[in-house]
């Protein structure tokens, strides 16, 4: 059986989980649940940046031990995997003492290789993004663009890895789309940045600004690996490296990982050439999404305004808030999110259109008694055109080609011809029967193609169209006032 790999992100756990990382998990899971559906062995993983400078200063404001605020925050995450019907198979802490191991190891067969040395460093560092950046990456007004705060100045003595060693090799890997990355104006950004040239970088911190938090250097118990060498780690420490070589096996390298276009650099560049020179397999692709907006500017927790995504699940429904993040926010840009617009698309895409439809076609079906014939062969599948848009990780246009009017299989195509064919005034049975059975089929190849997207609405169609009688149920998505 073909294996499938997929990873979102590792977010850090400093705060609760926002709007932002709801919508990679959800794009996260639909590619695991189309896969699935494709009879693939299918592996979902995400899980706990645990080992960053901002999980210690979070703690510290709280006033509780890093160990205490990762616990409670990364449970947090757990409980929004649930609440979203999320099928992650993998939640990889990075705190675990395998993934520990298993970083300490990445470390020992880099340096073993001839690219790990010390010096001394200064430079300009965000704790936000874990990165130093130089002045020519600030924004005019000399603040990070991630997070526009001011870095600090810092200066000690680190480990670096040679990255510049890996230049033309990671040049050829993107441009010839060995790693592939998804979409095309990402790749050219990377590209571009290699061009530039390569510099080495710290992948390390002293123990006493790591604050004695993180994964400690092999031999060298006075520094700490630098959080993102054993972040990126986790994706292999997930499946097993380090502590399962049979698992590791099965599983790595990722087919797929989904990432924010603000860590591009370091999945794209520095992951790779670490696994190079750890002689290790590369991942086959990466898809980088955009942010989710609010009033044009990113969110986040540094800026202060995020959007609790509990709170939309609360009041309005998982499948709902799905919906919103696959259709609304582009699959390759940026999105905005107001729970004006969030509720003017629930009434017109979910209570009026495809919530309406099944309930018009169930009360045809049940007042004609129209029955489903135990020999009629279900032989749902995914349209081409929609798979074609998963095999790109182009949601919102997947969903588009369901809710089409000039497609015959789409939703409103099958809502304008139910209104121009008048069923309930046909009084020939055996062509009502025709007509009923049509309408039936498209409504059972919408709810198998929505399977990825809307798992538990789609779930509930097929299963009241599964006949052989079908009957009216309660409306799927009660329209908002």
């Amino acid at each position: 059986m073909k294996k499938y790999y997929i990873t979102a992100a590792i977010p850090y756990v400093n705060a609760s989980p926002h709007l932002g990382h709801a919508l990679e998990f959800v794009q996260s899971d639909v590619i695991a649940r189309y896969h699935r559906l494709l009879g693939e062995k299918t592996l979902l993983l995400t899980g706990a940046d645990e080992n960053s400078l901002k999980n210690v200063q979070a703690a510290e404001k709280l006033g509780i031990s890093t160990q205490k605020l990762c616990d409670e925050n990364s449970k947090k995450f757990q409980e929004l995997i649930s609440a979203l019907n999320l099928s992650f198979d993998v939640f990889q802490r990075s705190s675990s003492q395998t993934h520990i191991k298993g970083s300490q190891k990445l470390w020992q067969l880099c340096d073993k290789n001839g690219d790990i040395y010390k010096k001394k460093y200064k430079g300009l560092y965000c704790v936000g993004c874990e990165t130093f950046y130089t002045k020519d990456e600030l924004t005019p007004e000399g603040k990070c663009p991630e997070h526009l705060t001011v870095p600090q100045k810092v200066e000690e003595e680190n480990y670096f890895f040679r990255l510049s060693k890996y230049q033309d090799k990671l040049l050829d890997l993107i441009t010839t789309d060995k790693i592939k990355i998804i979409p095309e104006t990402r790749k050219n950004e990377v590209v571009s940045f290699i061009k530039m040239g390569l510099s080495d970088f710290s992948i390390s911190r002293s123990k006493e600004r790591a604050k004695n938090w993180g994964v400690p250097v092999p031999s060298d118990p006075t520094q700490i690996i630098y959080v993102w060498f054993d972040a990126l780690n986790v994706y292999q420490t997930g499946v097993g490296f380090g502590s399962d070589e049979k698992s590791y096996k099965l599983w790595w390298p990722t087919d797929v990982h989904v990432i924010g276009k603000g860590i591009i650099r370091f999945h794209a560049i520095y992951w790779p050439a670490i696994l190079l020179s750890a002689h290790l397999p590369l991942p086959k692709s990466i898809f980088v999404h955009g942010y989710i907006t609010t009033e044009g500017q990113k969110m986040s927790k540094t800026l202060g305004n995020i959007i609790d995504p509990f709170e939309v699940i609360n009041k309005y429904g998982t499948d709902p808030l799905r919906y919103y993040l696959l259709r609304e926010v582009p699959s390759y840009s940026d999105g905005d999110f107001s729970l004006l617009r969030f509720k003017g698309v629930y009434n017109a895409d979910l209570a009026n259109g495809l919530g309406n439809l099944i309930s018009r076609v169930a009360k045809l079906c049940e007042n004609s008694g129209f029955r489903l014939d135990p020999k009629d062969k279900k032989t749902e599948r995914f349209k081409s055109i929609v798979q074609h848009s998963l095999e790109k990780f182009d949601f919102n246009k997947a969903l588009e080609y369901i809710w089409r009017s000039d497609i015959k299989w789409g939703l409103k195509w099958l809502d304008q011809d139910i209104n121009e064919a008048k069923p309930w005034q046909i009084n020939d049975k055996k062509f009502l029967n025709l007509k009923l059975h049509l309408y039936v089929t498209n409504i059972r190849e919408i709810a198998y193609n929505l399977q990825p997207f809307l798992p538990k609405t789609a779930e509930k169609i097929l299963e009241q169209f599964s006949g052989p009688t079908i009957q009216s149920q309660p409306p799927l998505f009660p329209r908002l006032t």
